[in-house]
């Protein structure tokens, strides 16, 4: 059955609650620590608060307190109180003043317990007290502040209860008042209540603040009911002080009992009602017996006792609580008193159906209420019935971990639109946390962010993202997190259709039209770089997603290149106005061909520039008479021709050279022109195109540079040159094709592994090849992909990266320490980093350098996974630096150096032996052991070992010893008794030398005792005497084992174990049995293998000897009484238990009288005598000034008696009387 739930240890004794407070008011939280040293700090949203302008921080012992002045809707904040490791949070709630008035003081009523701030700084010099008035009747409360040391006008406030302000409820009840003494410099703040109700009494506090300065006061109002003449007789010859029996508080408080009783029923106890009634009856029954102080009612209810009873009904009742794990089942279990009687089990009130989760069982005197698979709607207060008897219990249900099965996924959305961050957990219905760059996201009024629940998912959604809403998003529950990036981008502006080139003559319509995306995009018409203005020629419109610029009348000098830029956008759209000129002028009939390019001062030859898939169109204007013939060729070859007559237009024909069926290529004419036109211009279209005009008067040629350019190749794969904590360094070739233009930059795009997301890094083109991508997670793979970008516009992606995670070096291995230097080696020892990060540690990479030179050795091919390295092949007396760094998969860390060079040279070290603490001692083993001794020595260069056994050196047969550079070892593989002695180790360097002494004990099993016999037979008894064995085994004989057998069975029982002595008595023989007797000698290793054993046997007679007991002599301890502890004087008040206590002693107990004025009070129903262990006690019940006087006390016994005495002063109570109740 589960165990009832423990609560976490507070640090707090008394924790600050939830408050509310109007605006312009102040308040006050509160809190005790159970240490009075304990430091303390307040909080506000997290955020530390300091005393200080409208906070005001106190601290007295253990009691704790923060209070607000001035209180504003910026207030209404959560606040937190932090004492050791507790921190206890809670909230201001922030009401606006109502905007109605109530006539007098009907809103005054209110329950609240008022604050208890007192003299925080003392500014009062007369504060408002405590008073009593009777309905109908006025009262004024007055407040005194000297003003001499302020500097401004102090400002008072007065409050009813905790928060109402009484400032917005002056009217017909309620004046206040505020005079000023110019000479005594004293402010006197009045508050008058007039014509008073019932309603009106409660708690009253006066504020007084003077900017750092503030003080409070609190004061009461009682308020009476008009009481008649013959109730105040009645009341004034009822009125009595109750004595309480057991010393607490209730002295001295008015006892009400006998004016109820005469005022109503005299058989009703109205105690004895109010205490078995619900605390909402208390207001009814109080009016119904004439009881007016509601207060003292509640103290004296509160104090009394509340007898328990023995329950009937249950032998056995529930626990007060239980805990499960949610989905887990429980059982609840009571026993009754009746095993026949049913019950109610009650789930918070409402009765249990037996259900497939609810499983009611009856065994014997046991109920049982079964819950299968517990959720949370069965966390609830539970309630057995039976008959008029209940017991309760509570049931707190304890939720698993909710982990994240989906996590989070990156997303890159462009603005304005919508955003839905999804994760799903494992559990329906769990509570998540939504982060956002580790601040809570919250509902807001505005609706940005929506919380979304669909069974196990929960969806962050946010509305018209925008580039604030950039950065990282995090979801929490009790058993995991995942975070997620969102990046917002500008939204691209498409281009539906874009401006054309025009050519129109003179008077003629121009009209300009381009239709983009976004209706809501403005844009400004340029020609030649200039801003065009409307005019009465000139009409710009913009209706929906089509701007459109329209020129009437057309002028050659309207003739340029035209540009449209919207709003906010940094691209633009342009064309080209050609004004043609018609010129009519009367020629011979024959005119030689002429091409028209060179207009507006243009040259023949030109280059046109065409993005490859738009049409190139190539518009000739010639002239001639007859009609001239018009040749296209690109490079040397034809590649259409064409018959114009300008009278008869000739009819297309097919190119007859170029790609045959190639539907791409047209040849257009019309009357002054020959138009060019290649569909869908592609890379191979670029050179430069001729055209030739014949007739007979002549021809002409012109050449047109045609370049096509294109968005560039994608780059070549990127490479990841290195990677940090939270970044990477990627690098790549450029395309091996711009496209025709330079390469403006390049675009970047990451993606997890385990996701399809590719989030962009940049938005503006990137100039280099190399960039530094950072805002990753540390231990995630991610992989990179790069765009080129050019004028004409991005290229198509490049393959993506090799995976990589992002991960930061170690940090520096610490404790880099020389351990040992040789003539040629040197022994280097360190520590692993402090910070390893995700990346495992590979290993350290330990290198060299020799003083004077940069050049840094590795000391070994690779890596090596342990902490310490034997660097060798060194040269003697070279001085090197050395340096250990730590390896993972970003790299080698910042390096390990000691602090200065090391000599490689060998140390003279002098000879020391470290003998173990163990070897300091004989060293004690059984024949057989292995011996296997390990001694630990220092010395440099390398020392002589020299073992030796009783000054003799050790032979190999006889042990076995190995030595190294620093230790030896002494193995015996069976020991013998031989192997005992002293063992001498010598350690030797040339002439100094250092020794030890080891002693070993081989012990083995003892002989037998020598010389069994039995000395003497009396009775049941048998003395037997022997020697110690010859053979101790090499070790003490601690004992020995003595054993008896029956000569009939031969059954064997111990008599004696680990006995000392080499002599014994056995006793308790059996009369008429024949005995025989052997013994065990006993060492640390064991028992002898074999006993020594009586050769005689022992017959016990059967004729008994009759034990006479020595006889002696009784002490007498007998003792006179004597007090050890006497009476002590004593003054008492009337009215409560009075003890008198003394101790005595006497052998036999002696016989305790106790008299009062010599009068023997033995028998007295007022007394009571008590006697425990010698300490007399005598209890006066209740007593009064007539119970005062000489109190003796009397002890006798047959040896003497004795007698102490004190003095007993019984005071009575000092009585008041409130003349205003009189």
């Amino acid at each position: 059955m589960p165990e009832p739930i423990k609560k976490p240890v507070s640090a707090f004794a008394k924790k600050p609650k939830t408050q509310e407070a109007e605006e312009g008011s102040s308040v006050v939280f509160e809190a005790e620590t159970e240490k009075p040293d304990a430091k303390v700090k307040w909080q506000c949203n997290s955020k530390d608060i300091a005393s200080g302008g409208k906070y005001v921080i106190t601290s007295d012992g253990n009691k704790h307190s923060l209070a607000i002045k001035a209180i504003t809707k910026e207030d209404a904040n959560v606040y937190a109180v932090i004492a050791g490791g507790s921190k206890v949070k809670f909230e201001l709630k922030v009401v606006s003043k109502p905007a109605f008035m109530l006539n007098g003081l009907t809103g005054f009523s209110d329950a609240q317990t008022p604050d208890t701030r007192q003299d925080l700084t003392g500014l009062f010099t007369e504060k408002p007290q405590s008073g009593e008035v009777t309905m109908g009747e006025n009262i004024t409360f007055v407040a005194k502040v000297n003003a001499e040391s302020l500097l401004k006008k102090p400002t008072v406030k007065w409050f009813k209860g905790k928060w109402m302000d009484l400032a917005s409820k002056s009217g017909k009840h309620l004046q206040l008042k505020e005079t000023y003494d110019r000479n005594t410099k004293v402010y006197t703040f009045e508050m008058q209540i007039i014509e008073a109700k019932a309603n009106f009494a409660g708690a009253y506090r006066c504020e007084v603040a003077s900017r750092n300065k503030f003080d409070s006061c609190n004061f009461d109002l009682t308020v009476h009911e008009i009481i008649r003449k013959r109730q105040l007789v009645v009341l004034l010859m009822c009125c009595d002080f109750c004595s309480s029996t057991d010393g607490n508080e209730d002295s001295g408080e008015l006892d009400f009992s006998a004016l109820l009783r005469k005022s109503s029923d005299p058989d009703v106890d109205v105690w004895k009602i109010l205490s078995g009634a619900p605390a909402s009856e208390y207001e009814k029954i109080a009016f119904q017996h004439g009881i007016t102080d509601l207060r003292g009612m509640l103290k004296r209810l509160k104090k009394m006792k509340k007898e328990e009873k023995k329950s009937e009904a249950f032998l056995k009742k529930l626990d007060p609580a239980y805990q499960v794990t949610k989905g887990q089942k429980i059982k609840l279990a009571v026993e009754v008193a009746n095993e026949d009687v049913e019950v109610k089990w009650l789930k918070n009130g409402q009765e249990i159906q037996p259900t497939g989760r609810y499983i009611f069982e009856s065994v014997g005197n046991m109920r049982y209420l079964t819950i299968n698979n517990c959720s949370l709607a069965d966390d609830a207060a539970y309630c057995c019935i039976v008959g008029e008897e209940k017991c309760t219990t509570e049931l707190f249900v304890k939720e698993p971990p909710v982990t994240i099965v989906k996590n989070l996924e990156d997303q890159m959305v462009m603005k304005g639109e919508r955003v839905e961050l999804e994760c799903e957990v494992s559990e329906e219905g769990a509570n998540v946390k939504w982060e956002k760059d580790g601040v809570e996201l919250t509902r807001d009024e505005s609706f940005k962010y929506r919380f979304k629940k669909d069974g196990c998912k929960h969806v962050l959604i946010i509305n018209d993202a925008s580039k604030e809403d950039c950065g990282h998003y995090k979801v929490k529950t009790n058993g995991g997190e995942s975070m997620a990036e969102l990046l917002v981008q500008e939204k691209e502006l498409e281009v539906y259709q874009s401006i054309a080139d025009l050519t129109v003559k003179a008077k003629d319509q121009a009209v300009f039209k381009c239709e983009v995306s976004d209706e809501n995009v403005k844009g400004t018409w340029y020609k030649n770089g200039v801003e065009v203005k409307a005019d009465a020629r000139i009409n710009i419109t913009h209706i929906g997603r089509i701007h459109k610029l329209t020129i009437d009348e057309v002028k050659p000098e309207d003739e340029g290149d035209y540009t449209f830029v919207p709003d906010g956008y940094a691209f633009n759209l342009s064309a080209k106005l050609n004004f043609l000129e018609v010129k009519i002028d009367f020629v011979p009939r024959q005119d030689p061909p002429k091409i028209h390019l060179d207009c507006m001062g243009r040259t023949s030859e030109s280059t046109i520039i065409v993005v490859a898939g738009n049409k190139l169109r190539l518009d000739v204007p010639i002239t001639g008479d007859p009609a001239p013939t018009v040749i296209w060729t690109k490079g040397e070859k034809v590649k259409q021709i064409r018959s114009l007559t300008l009278l008869t237009p000739v009819p297309p024909v097919q190119s007859p050279v170029g790609k045959k069926g190639d539907g791409r290529v047209h040849v257009e004419t019309t009357k002054g022109h020959c138009i060019f036109t290649i569909e869908g211009a592609e890379r191979q279209d670029e050179g430069i195109y001729s055209v030739v005009v014949r007739n007979p008067a002549g021809e002409d040629t012109a050449d047109i540079n045609v370049k096509v350019v294109d968005v560039p190749d994608p780059p070549q794969t990127p490479t990841i040159i290195s990677v940090g904590e939270d970044s990477c360094v990627v690098t790549w070739e450029p395309p091996l094709f711009d496209g025709g233009q330079p390469i403006i930059g390049y675009v970047l795009e990451r993606k997890k592994i385990k996701s399809y997301r590719w989030m962009r890094l940049n938005f503006d083109p990137y100039p280099r090849t190399t960039y530094e991508a950072r805002r990753m997670i540390e231990g995630v793979a991610y992989e990179m992909r790069v765009y080129a970008v050019n004028s004409i516009g991005m290229s198509r992606h490049s393959p993506a990266s090799k995976s990589f995670v992002p991960v930061a070096p170690t940090s520096e291995p610490i404790g880099l320490c020389v351990d040992d230097v040789s003539d040629t080696s040197i022994t280097l020892k360190w520590r692993r980093p402090e910070k390893i990060g995700a990346a495992e540690l590979e290993g350290y990479g330990v290198e060299y350098c020799k003083e004077g030179t940069d050049e840094w050795i590795p000391a070994i091919d690779g890596l090596t996974d342990r902490t310490s390295m034997i660097v060798k092949n060194l040269t003697t007396g070279d001085k090197l630096q050395f340096r250990v760094r730590a390896y993972n998969m970003a790299g080698p860390s910042a390096p390990a150096t000691l602090a200065q060079p090391v000599t490689i040279r060998e140390i003279m070290q002098r000879p020391k032996i470290w003998l173990p603490r163990i070897l300091r001692q004989t060293l004690i083993k059984k024949v057989g052991d292995t011996v296997n001794i390990v001694i630990p020595f220092q010395g440099k260069p390398r020392p002589k070992v020299t073992w030796s056994k009783d000054g003799e050196p050790l032979s190999p047969q006889f042990a076995s010893v190995r030595n190294s550079e620093v230790d030896t070892i002494l193995f015996i593989r069976k020991t013998e008794r031989k192997h005992s002695g002293q063992y001498d180790l010598q350690v030797q360097i040339e002439n100094v030398e250092d020794t030890a002494k080891v002693t070993l004990q081989i012990v083995d099993l003892p002989g037998p005792p020598e010389a069994l016999k039995i000395v003497d037979i009396w009775g049941f008894n048998v003395a037997l005497e022997w020697k110690p064995p010859k053979d101790n085994g090499n070790c003490e004989i601690v004992g020995y084992n003595i054993q008896k057998a029956d000569k009939k069975t031969m059954e064997w029982y111990t008599v004696y174990e680990q006995y000392r002595r080499t002599n014994c008595v056995v006793s308790d023989l059996i009369m008429g049995n024949e005995y025989v007797f052997r013994v065990f000698s006993i060492n640390l290793v064991g028992f002898s293998t074999e006993p020594c054993q009586t050769k005689d046997s022992v017959y016990i007679q059967k004729t008994g000897i009759v034990y006479k007991p020595p006889s002696y002599k009784e002490h007498d301890f007998s003792e006179a009484p004597k007090f050890t502890h006497p009476l002590m004087n004593r003054s008492v008040i009337a009215g409560y238990n009075a003890t008198l206590s003394c101790s005595v002693r006497g052998i036999p107990k002696p016989k305790v009288t106790w008299y009062k004025n010599k009068m023997d009070i033995t028998h007295e129903a007022k007394y009571r005598m008590l006697s425990k262990q010698g300490v007399l006690t005598l209890e006066i019940r209740k007593p009064c000034p007539f119970d005062g006087g000489v109190y003796m006390c009397k002890a006798v016994n047959d040896s003497g008696e004795d007698i102490v005495e004190c003095k007993l002063e019984v005071r009575l109570p000092q009585l008041y009387i409130d003349p205003a109740v009189c």
